[in-house]
């Protein structure tokens, strides 16, 4: 590492072109022969040579861009700099300093929900997602290729996956051969509660990158609660710790061509055999994420009319699955498939239901009472990608000099970041008192009582995604919509942010269901 000091008048004695010096952050940097390949060219460092270009440089570039490029042109630092502050600010391992980056427990504010264990599982978690999670994420988001089994296996061995799944599979975490979250993660089974679940969501959700970070988690978070709540003693004994330890994948197959948010109109059919020993079963299911790589799929099947002729069966990929790749909106490794069932012969034993037993015209409810749960992460993970959008903005505005000023001067931008922040920061307050419910209520009682307030949280948190969205488009300009730079991030988000407000149930439907479960019994009889 280099351990040079020079003053600021050492430096401009650099500026010719085949030896040019700038200061950048307290680091001195010698770009002679990187003019060759700047991308923006040579011209541009010679206009700056034997300056300080810091201003200058975060006003087009992210510190990302030192860390990776510029690492390997330091000959030093500037007398009296600590050299690399702005870099430290922004390395990812960090708590965000920019305002509303993170929930307000993290800001400094005194919370009834936190405490020091979800202070260092947060920090843990971090860690981990960026040093073994990230570099291949950002890889596959561009490339498409699925998560390597590997990325899931580490996952399990730390108690990450088990993390994801909620307090009710920590009993079972000490009979799972290597699981270790207290030396993974460093929490105890014991302290773990629903906010640790929700940090371990989030943290997914700030790695920005949606694709892959629904190829490491949507079908599991989705797939693995139905086994663990509705698959009969023999089938969820074996397949739980399959999953959570990261050798196996899971995925939920609801969703039909002609049956989205309308579950009851499913058309895949479970026929019993002539011997009763086996459901046969013939459909389609449509944009299963994880599809494409899942060894399992929890499956909703029509075994009779209406609503209470919906059961759920578990069924694995070499009874016959077959699977066929869609592409969607974003990259390609989160798995989304066409999963075929041509006459594929389930044993009648992996019937799923209520309290782990197997029984007909019991789909309905099971999927009912897990939406919420699905529901729930899906919004906790979009929080969290929606502040990683309100923090680039803030950093944006401060570093981008427009019309003599930094941005964050312009009244009518301080105007789109407040309708960012209120937004947000109205979402996550109703997230955290849902959490809090879910926490202290049996998984039993919450099925009946947080269906609505869920439904209306997720109505409220994808409104003001889309709010986010516009807004960090607009304050970012061309950057908005450029897939590289400082504006990546706004890019990826702008055009997948309408997932949220579509899986696990539209907008449209929830805001109605919301408004449906409020407004019965007492309260359809309170008059004016």
């Amino acid at each position: 590492m280099a351990t040079a000091e020079y003053t600021m008048q050492q430096v401009g004695e650099h500026t010719t072109e085949g030896d040019t010096w700038i200061a950048i952050d307290g680091k001195v940097y010698d770009v002679s022969k990187f003019g060759k390949v700047h991308p923006g060219g040579a011209g541009i460092l010679r206009l700056y040579a034997g300056k300080d270009a810091t201003k200058e440089f975060f006003g087009m570039h992210t510190a990302a861009v030192l860390g990776k490029t510029g690492a390997k042109l330091v000959k030093g630092t500037i007398a009296g700099s600590k050299g690399g502050e702005l870099q430290a600010s922004a390395d990812k391992h960090n708590i965000d300093a920019a305002p509303y980056g993170e929930p307000s427990a993290w800001m400094g504010w005194n919370s009834p929900y936190y405490n020091e264990s979800h202070k260092r599982f947060r920090t843990n978690v971090r860690a981990f997602i960026e040093d073994e999670i990230r570099p291949e994420a950002d890889d596959n988001e561009e490339d498409g290729d699925h998560p390597a089994i590997e990325v899931y296996q580490a996952m399990g061995k730390c108690g990450y996956l088990a993390a994801r799944i909620g307090k009710d599979v920590m009993p079972a975490l000490n009979m799972i051969p290597g699981i270790d979250l207290e030396g993974g993660l460093g929490l105890k089974p014991a302290e773990f509660d629903h906010f640790h679940e929700l940090i371990a969501h989030e943290e997914m959700g700030r790695m920005s990158q949606p694709s892959y970070a629904d190829g490491l988690g949507a079908g599991f978070t989705i797939g693995l609660p139905p086994v663990l709540h509705f698959a009969p003693p023999h089938v969820r004994d074996v397949v739980v710790p399959e999953v959570i330890s990261g050798n196996k994948r899971i995925c939920l197959a609801i969703s039909e061509p002609a049956a989205g948010s309308d579950v009851g109109g499913m058309l895949t059919t479970a026929s019993k055999s002539p011997d009763g020993k086996h459901y046969i079963v013939n459909g389609i299911k449509k944009w299963i994420t994880n599809g494409m790589f899942a060894d399992y799929f929890v499956t909703a099947v029509r075994t009779g009319e209406g609503s209470k002729g919906i059961s759920m069966l578990f069924i694995s990929r070499d009874m016959g699955v077959e699977t066929k790749a869609i592409k969607t909106t974003y990259s390609s490794c989160a798995g989304t498939a066409l999963v075929i069932f041509d006459n594929v012969k389930v044993p009648v034993e992996n019937l799923m239901g209520l309290n782990n037993k197997g029984k007909e015209g019991q789909g309905f409810a099971c999927i009912m009472y897990n939406f919420n749960h699905e529901r729930w992460m899906i919004i906790a993970c979009f929080l969290a990608s929606c502040r990683v959008i309100i923090s680039d903005c803030f950093k944006w505005a401060t570093q981008r000099m427009a019309f003599g000023k930094p941005l964050i001067q312009q009244p009518v931008l301080r105007q789109k970041l407040a309708r960012m922040a209120g937004a947000v920061e109205s979402a996550h307050a109703l997230m955290e008192l849902v959490t809090y419910q879910m926490d202290t209520m049996p998984y039993a009682e919450q099925a009946v009582k947080l269906g609505g307030p869920i439904a209306l949280l997720k109505f409220q948190s994808t409104r003001a995604g889309t709010l986010v969205a516009d807004e960090g488009v607009q304050m970012f300009g061309g950057r908005g919509i450029t897939r590289t730079g400082m504006g990546k991030n706004i890019e990826k988000f702008q055009k997948t942010y309408k997932y949220a407000s579509i899986l696990g149930g539209s907008e449209e439907v929830l805001a109605d269901l919301a408004i449906r479960q409020g407004m019965s019994g007492a309260a359809m009889r309170a008059k004016l």
